[in-house]
């Protein structure tokens, strides 16, 4: 008998391991499977609590490598034991319904459990991308490690995961007792969606796949007892950031910004989004806040000056500080070389450190509200 398209999608995934249930086909997670004469293949696929956020990608990775199907596959993902299913396809649908997801989810925001063990949780955000977000988070996350404190950092930033390029990291962890053990540098625990996709490959992801990813790294993550978890979010305000307030109790919230007054806009929308969910906002860290010679001291404002000031005086939090444009810091960071430790009497350095140092009595008094979200 001729072995059909359909016969060899079978056996693809069946060939997907399930790390509790044999194999994702026989484990009942494919769903009203589907393929065209034209190669098309379409599928339901269920991704419980405990099923491990990669399974998706994996299940996609072997569909579209069987010869005669038509990448994309069409993969609705949902959760057993939940309402809508998530389509894992094309940019063009998984905005839209990312959208959807978004604004359906805002109106039901709840306060997430508290997680002893992972410390006080510190998300470091934007209310737009390009201001330096994660180069902040990232010499944070080192400058506390540096100071004896037990530091972990999560980089939720789903779409754009630079934490392993300005860390230095690109191997894959290992998973131990069905939990994963995060990489280390500088004596910082990592983890990162970078760690587990190819370098290229785009993730085209809707809400509750999100949800999903960040609720595994919080939870299936082998992070041990910190003092400390930073996590570095996407800029704006969407799924990551009311995935990470529903799913845990976040101690503070640092918003980062550069001068300019649209950068500032933004800020504060983005400031008022962790107000709406309960997450305290622990102060404003302006990024790009001139240039400071490293030779003579003299400082230069490139942009206009005083728009973190206005930002926090708004907001009624302080301004943590103000970090300068430092020659060599993008290089430093490509090479994944914090710049508290390439060039740690640097100005930048300095400043960074004192951001670490404020961030350490700002969150000590932090008290995490529930949130207050109408319907």
């Amino acid at each position: 008998m001729t072995e059909t398209l359909h016969d060899r999608v079978l056996a693809a995934l069946r060939a997907v391991a399930h790390p509790a249930r044999g194999d994702v086909l026989g484990a009942g997670l494919v769903r009203d499977l589907a393929v065209s004469d034209a190669g098309e293949v379409s599928f339901t696929f269920l991704l419980g609590r405990d099923d491990p956020a990669t399974l998706v990608r994996q299940v996609r990775k072997a569909v579209e490598g069987v010869p005669g199907v038509e990448p994309p596959a069409r993969i609705q993902v949902t959760d057993p034991g939940g309402p809508a299913p998530a389509t894992h396809g094309p940019p063009a649908a998984a905005g839209a319904a990312g959208a959807a997801a978004t604004a359906g989810a805002a109106g039901t925001a709840a306060g997430g459990m508290e997680l002893p063990h992972l410390g006080r949780i510190i998300a470091v955000s934007s209310g737009k991308g390009g201001v330096g977000k994660t180069t902040v988070a990232v010499n944070l996350a080192v400058a506390l490690a540096e100071a004896g404190h037990r530091v972990g950092m999560m980089d939720a930033d789903i779409y754009g995961p630079n934490v392993p390029r300005m860390m230095g990291v690109f191997e894959r962890p290992m998973r131990q007792d069905q939990r994963i053990i995060p990489l280390e540098a500088y004596g910082v625990k990592l983890m990162s969606l970078g760690f587990l996709l190819e370098r290229d490959a785009p993730v085209i992801w809707r809400g509750p796949i999100i949800m999903k990813v960040i609720q595994q790294f919080l939870h299936d993550v082998a992070w041990g007892e910190l003092d400390y978890l930073i996590v570095d979010l996407p800029p704006g305000t969407g799924d990551a950031q009311l995935s990470l307030a529903q799913s845990t109790k976040v101690t503070a919230a640092l918003i980062v910004t550069t001068p300019q007054v649209v950068a500032i806009g933004d800020a504060l929308r983005g400031a008022k989004m962790f107000e709406k969910v309960g997450v305290p906002v622990a102060g404003i860290v302006e990024n790009m806040s001139g240039f400071t010679c490293g030779h003579c001291g003299e400082h230069t404002d490139l942009f206009l000056s005083g728009g973190g000031q206005r930002l926090a005086d708004e907001l009624g939090v302080p301004l943590l500080g103000k970090i300068p444009l430092q020659p060599g810091l993008p290089d430093d960071a490509d090479l994944g070389r914090p710049i508290v430790l390439a060039q740690p009497g640097s100005p930048a350095a300095t400043a960074l450190r004192d951001v670490a140092q404020r961030v350490v009595v700002a969150a000590a008094g932090m008290e995490v509200s529930l949130p207050t979200v109408s319907g």
